[in-house]
C-alpha cells in the first residue's frame, strides 16, 4: 500500500516531496539523493529535482517505499 503524502498546492517539485516525504532530511541533499537512488514517477525514471508531481502522481523509490499524491 502506498503512503499517502497530502498537498495543498496545485503542485510540488520532486525535491520539495523528498523532504515533505521526510526521505532526506535538507533540501540541500535531494541533488546528491537523486544522482544516488533510481526514481520512478508513474512507471518512467526520473532524475530531475524541479519535476512537478501533482495529485495523482506514484513515486517508487527502491529501499524507500511507493508513494501517491494526494490533494
Amino acid at each position: 500500500m502506498p503512503e499517502k503524502i497530502n498537498i495543498d498546492t496545485e503542485f510540488i517539485t520532486l525535491g520539495q516531496f523528498l523532504k515533505l516525504a521526510e526521505v532526506i532530511q535538507s533540501g540541500g541533499m535531494a541533488k546528491w539523493f537523486l544522482s544516488e537512488h533510481d526514481i520512478f514517477i508513474n512507471g518512467e525514471q526520473d532524475q530531475r529535482r524541479g519535476r512537478k508531481l501533482r495529485a495523482g502522481d506514484k513515486i517508487q523509490i527502491a529501499g524507500f517505499g511507493e508513494f501517491v499524491i494526494t490533494e
